[in-house]
């Protein structure tokens, strides 16, 4: 086998089962860094972005109400992006503490708003369609009892489950992969259903630039540690479809190539080793993949004489993704998830490079 080819596989395998084991390793061989943790009741406000929201805004206002949390250490927080339908109206009857109504400018401007206007010391963020346990607020604020933690991701589970979309698989390897970094640095991203910012901490960001992926990378370089807080639970609906999840992960990494790209992602400057480590394996490697995909494929068939069970390896793969959208097979729905989701990369990174990222967004199929 060519050496080029060679390495080209094993850093698809490294980007995906590889790293893993590596986590686990270094987990035993290095040595871990708790966060201190502690029960405190900080002034928090909660922020909700929302863009025509009405059919699930008052639910998730009445959700962060009935947060097991002092009503008079919590203000919540409703910033409308220039919502056409009766989202604000309805925030307001729900009881939110305030209602922004902002012109159309998209989630990060709607975010920066509401913190501006903020009172609390910490500053939590939930989508609006996501609902948390009743003790994730006083479960995430915790980590801030250790003054190295400057933001915190909480555990997101994605139901219904109904569909063909295999995500719910790849998530809990996610949030373990997580777990893990955050055990022995910080986390390299996290979730919009479910997180948390010391104020001082925050940083306003290009508009483009999602906080899940810009903001635990760059808290990092500004001398914090982002960490993962697994009992701090949320629910949110997943895209019943694979194809669907094709379409939110292609939106979702056009506003991730501009972090990797100019957002300062590739930049080590301000990385502690063991993170560098971890963006480099978990991050840069992990959006390469499809890259990796089709120069290996490509110099399997130049060579397919050479390399007929690799070439059948590879094809059997894409075979088994287009047999599973007509059979409902978990085989054959993990793999064309997996073919759909790592092409949404590549993809992702095609529309940047020919329009760019608008700051808007819209909600995906099937989760309201």
């Amino acid at each position: 086998m060519p050496p080029v080819l060679r390495v080209l596989i094993l850093l698809i395998a490294y980007a995906q089962a590889g790293y893993g084991l590596l986590l686990a390793v270094l987990r035993r061989v290095l040595s871990p860094r708790p966060v201190r943790s502690a029960p405190i009741e900080p002034a928090v406000t909660l922020v909700i972005a929302a863009y025509n929201e009405q059919s699930v805004i008052a639910a998730k206002v009445a959700n962060a109400l009935a947060l097991d949390y002092p009503r008079d250490r919590l203000q919540v927080v409703v910033a409308s992006d220039g919502s056409s339908d009766e989202t604000a109206r309805l925030a307001r009857e729900a009881g939110a503490d305030l209602v922004l109504e902002l012109p159309r400018g998209g989630k990060i401007r709607a975010q920066d708003a509401a913190v501006r206007a903020a009172t609390g010391e910490i500053v939590a963020f939930g989508d609006a369609n996501a609902l948390w346990e009743r003790d994730a607020l006083r479960e995430l604020v915790t980590a801030f009892a250790d003054p190295e933690v400057g933001y915190a991701c909480g555990r997101v589970t994605f139901v219904n489950e109904s569909g063909t979309n295999q995500e719910g698989v790849y998530w809990r390897y996610e949030m373990w992969l997580r777990g893990m970094e955050s055990g022995l640095d910080s986390i390299t991203a996290g979730n919009g259903a479910i997180y948390a910012t010391r104020r001082e901490a925050y940083v306003e960001v290009d508009p483009v630039m999602g906080h899940d992926l810009m903001f635990p990378f760059s808290l990092v370089k500004n001398g914090w540690r982002a960490v993962d807080v697994p009992t701090a639970r949320a629910s949110e609906k997943m895209v019943p479809s694979i194809e669907g999840e094709f379409a939110r992960k292609r939106r979702m990494m056009g506003h991730g190539w501009p972090i990797v790209l100019r957002g300062g992602l590739l930049d080590p400057r301000g990385y502690p080793p063991r993170y560098l480590l971890f963006i480099a394996s978990h991050r840069v490697l992990r959006y390469a993949t499809p890259f990796l995909h089709v120069a290996a494929l490509a110099l399997t068939i130049a060579r397919w004489r050479e390399h007929k069970l690799l070439l059948a390896a590879q094809l059997g793969l894409l075979a088994g993704a287009a047999a599973g959208g007509r059979v409902r097979a978990r085989p054959l729905l993990l793999a064309r998830y997996y073919v759909a989701t790592t092409a949404s990369l590549g993809i992702s990174l095609l529309d940047y490079l020919r329009h760019g990222t608008e700051a808007g967004w819209d909600t995906p199929e099937g989760t309201r």
